[in-house]
């Protein structure tokens, strides 16, 4: 499995330089200026110096390159030298964000864990929901139950996040006056009362994110083991002795897994997205809001460095449902 991860990692490098190169281009050849946000009275020889301090006179070929080994050498430098306290980067030329002149991978690191965590609690808890409702309305096919669980799913799935995003605030924050709606940012955990403030103010945004996770998943679930459950070697089970709970559990649900793997892997990338419009709603400042805020301000290397590792992270998640295949599914062998 090992020689099997690290030749997919090996053929996702050109498919990255690939995806790395048409976002460059598309944002390259894309309407807007940088420079159209400042003032009129700014000469245009000074704006002509400007885009020059920021690259912008170099060719286009030229301009991927340096971003390219900015990302790809230079970035993973500045890493090991925060982790191991080494100089590999000293003096090097990162990614610069033309917002704040300041490192683009530097901000991102900065919102990254707001995001991380009511995007990663969000997707633990979909799931966790998920898959004891995808259980029980296939073994209860058609119950009040499994209707329920059918029209409830298949409602959130149809809502968007900024639909209900406010809906959730104008019932729980503003009728009831239960949770807080807009997020703290700069709030830090110090003891039980401030803990229980970061619970409450995580509530709404993840609610939210989870709804659309819980339903695509529980009705993949529910399909995939609906068609176990009718298979031979269920009846055979059944016909050797062994009880309902091990039939399903362990034989039905192992194998119905495989396919469900896939959209929980290729999920997490999904959520990423929609909490860019989640977190405009409860404020958050987080990667998506970096995101939008980039876009507003023409700010293209934070554009193209958050719009790539939304790519990246779609390459890995298919790498690790290609690796959970093989746990779920004996007969998948990796040579």
């Amino acid at each position: 499995m090992l020689t099997f991860a690290l030749r997919r990692l090996l053929l996702s490098i050109p498919a990255l330089i690939l995806i790395a190169l048409i976002i460059f281009l598309l944002l390259e050849f894309a309407p807007g200026d940088p420079m159209g946000n400042l003032p009129q009275t700014i000469s245009p020889e000074v704006k002509a110096r400007m885009r020059e301090a920021l690259g912008l006179g170099e060719p286009v070929h030229v301009r991927f390159w340096k971003w390219m080994v900015q990302f790809f050498w230079i970035e993973p430098q500045v890493l090991l030298d925060s982790v191991f306290g080494t100089s590999l980067a000293d003096g090097k030329l990162r990614v610069l964000s033309w917002q704040s002149r300041a490192p683009v991978m530097a901000e991102i690191a900065r919102a990254l864990p707001q995001t991380l965590w009511v995007v990663g609690t969000a997707y633990v808890v979909g799931i966790l929901v998920a898959l004891p409702i995808g259980i029980y309305s296939a073994y209860r096919q058609y119950s009040v139950f499994d209707n329920a669980g059918t029209f409830v799913t298949m409602l959130g799935y149809s809502l968007p996040p900024f639909l209900t995003g406010p809906l959730v605030i104008y019932v729980f924050a503003v009728q009831l006056d239960l949770l807080p709606f807009i997020y703290e940012t700069t709030h830090s955990v110090r003891d039980w009362d401030s803990f229980i403030y970061q619970v409450r103010q995580m509530v709404l945004p993840v609610l939210v994110l989870s709804v659309q996770t819980t339903a695509q998943i529980s009705r993949y679930l529910r399909s995939a083991m609906l068609d176990n459950l009718g298979q031979d070697y269920v009846r055979t089970a059944r016909a050797k002795g062994l009880g309902e709970w091990a039939v399903v559990m362990a034989h039905v649900l192992r194998n119905s897994m495989i396919p469900v793997v896939t959209v929980i892997a290729l999920g997490a990338p999904a959520v990423f997205g929609g909490a860019i419009i989640t977190e405009q709603v409860f404020a958050i400042n987080g990667i998506g809001a970096q995101l939008i805020g980039a876009i507003k301000a023409n700010d293209l290397p934070m554009v193209q460095t958050l719009t790539f590792l939304f790519a990246v992270l779609i390459v890995l998640a298919n790498l690790v449902a290609d690796l959970l295949y093989g746990l779920l599914d004996p007969r998948i062998r990796y040579d």
